[in-house]
């Protein structure tokens, strides 16, 4: 198993830069994910990492060995493309030992190997199929054991799953994610997805305009962004601006006084601007009115089911402002009803302060 470090890492375009000054270090073993939206400077970090781009400054290293002008070819590592990048005309053990015969890896262990890892996909009975008779999710497989074949240091993934239909998206999640343990490879991994973030990573790094956000596990991610960036990218959330007075922090969108006991409020600079976050499964709803803080009366604007559960737009605020509260489907008798009036209460433990993210 091989670590990778990232120091101080740049990459220019001409004038552009698409990744400024960054800082990772991935564990032996860990799958990480680069994750954020389009553009945000996340495939072209995998690319340095593959050798396919060098940085404009800084240095990439494996382990202890300084690889950042290291050619492609030299770095062991597996690709696994958007696009798979198959020959078509081949058959799937061909796709698969082609890598190996570039190596001038014999016969003998050659399909000893095509074989193995054929059979840790799934795919063994369609070994001598061409793969442009195969699935969509078939063929992504045929481009995991091509990778995984040739015995990488490293796996790198580049938004693998962004072809394939929701179910299917479901389905190599889980396939990619028991590979990875079951070879216990360091595995990086590039999606604009949460879902797939969330639910495949050990950590997350979170990148916007060229600039890496936050680094952490799924959990502190979530529960812990650092700034309304994270927040609002990852998983839903409310959010508003927040001022300090003497009193404490005002909220102006909801005319309420946020009381808040997660880190943030205490470190509140007026150098800086703030938001509040609170995340739509954490507020409490009642027909009743609500003892304690942070409790403002609302109507009920529109009710959405999406199946296994049920969100509801609460307009508070004499209707200057909405709410978004998410619960679990428990039945249609449990749906609010539209135009009625509901008290809502953000529980000060599940109200975060964050800045707002300097670019």
């Amino acid at each position: 198993m091989t670590a990778v470090t990232l120091s101080n890492i740049t990459k220019q375009f001409g004038d552009v830069a698409a990744v400024k000054e960054l800082d990772i270090t991935i564990k032996e073993g860990e799958f990480f994910t680069f994750l954020g939206p389009s553009g945000c400077g996340k495939t072209t970090t995998l690319r340095m990492i593959a050798g396919f781009y060098y940085p404009s400054a800084g240095k990439v290293k494996f382990d202890d060995r300084d690889m950042t002008t290291v050619s492609p070819e030299k770095r062991n590592t597996g690709m696994v493309f958007q696009n798979y990048a198959l020959f078509p005309h081949m058959t799937v053990f061909e796709n698969v030992a082609f890598g190996l015969k570039v190596r001038k890896v014999n016969k003998t262990e050659v399909k000893r190997r095509v074989e193995d890892v054929l059979e840790k996909v799934r795919l063994k009975p369609f070994i001598n199929r061409q793969v442009s008779q195969l699935s969509g999710g078939q063929q992504q497989r045929v481009a995991l054991a091509r990778a995984l074949v040739i015995e990488p240091d490293i796996l790198l993934l580049d938004e693998p799953l962004s072809n394939l239909d929701a179910r299917l998206r479901d389905e190599m999640r889980n396939e990619i994610l028991r590979l990875q343990r079951e070879y216990g490879i360091t595995t990086i991994y590039v999606t604009h997805d949460q879902v797939e973030a969330l639910t495949m990573s050990d950590r997350i790094a979170v990148f916007n305009v060229g600039n890496c956000q936050q680094i952490g596990t799924p959990t502190e991610i979530y529960n812990q962004p650092v700034n309304d960036f994270v927040a609002e990218f990852i998983g839903e959330t409310n959010l508003f601006e927040v001022k300090q007075r003497d009193e404490g922090l005002f909220c102006e969108d909801l005319n309420l006084l946020v009381h808040a006991d997660t880190p943030g409020e205490e470190v509140f600079s007026k150098n800086e601007n703030y938001k509040m976050s609170v995340r739509p499964e954490a507020i409490i709803l009642s027909k009743t009115n609500v003892e304690g803080v942070n409790v403002l009366k609302g109507k009920v604007d529109l009710v959405q089911f999406t199946g296994e559960s049920v969100h509801s737009f609460i307009k508070v605020n004499e209707g200057h402002a909405t709410l978004k509260v998410t619960d679990l489907n428990r039945g249609p008798s449990t749906y609010l009803q539209e135009g009625s009036d509901i008290y809502v209460q953000l529980p000060p433990d599940q109200v975060r302060i964050v800045p707002v993210a300097k670019e």
